[in-house]
């Protein structure tokens, strides 16, 4: 555990994004299915317009193969958003892609779920996972179509 370069040690916080705070460790249970789930409920970020913060909350949830994140150097790549300026989606799919390609695990999903600006909320919700694995597929269709309750009028009056 010496090797990490944030864990139990004293650091700065970077202010602008950088992707190669994210640390990672190797999975003691290779081979075992199970999530791993973070919940960020303090992430803040700057719209591109604008330069007015936005709040969020950021949910993580994968299924881990060889490497975990560590979760210190998480907290601290997260907060390097602090003062960087990208849209809600945009933010929400860059943190999947570089957990992604540092993880490289099973599946991977990110949930923004935004404060509203101007009486609407933006909550993007996106995900990467291994093609070519059956489970992993279809739990990814399946993760995809119910991640959140649809509540349109059409599709409530349209129900049997």
């Amino acid at each position: 555990m010496s090797d990490f370069k944030a864990l139990g040690k004293k650091v700065d916080y970077e202010f602008s994004y950088n992707p190669n705070l994210l640390e990672k460790f190797e999975n003691r249970f290779p081979g075992k299915i199970y999530w791993v789930s973070f919940n960020c409920p303090e992430f803040t970020t700057l719209c591109p317009v604008t330069g007015q913060p936005d709040f969020a909350t950021i949910y993580i949830q994968y299924i881990p193969d060889k490497f975990l994140v560590e979760s210190k150097s998480l907290k601290l790549y997260l907060f390097s958003f602090r003062n960087s300026k990208a849209f809600h989606e945009d933010t929400v799919n860059i943190i999947a892609d570089d957990l992604f390609n540092t993880l490289n695990p099973f599946y991977l999903e990110v949930y923004g779920e935004f404060n509203p600006r101007g009486g609407i909320s933006i909550d993007p919700y996106v995900q990467r996972y291994r093609k070519g694995i059956s489970w992993v597929e279809e739990l990814a269709k399946k993760r995809f179509i119910h991640h959140r309750p649809i509540s349109l009028p059409s599709i409530k009056n349209n129900r049997g």
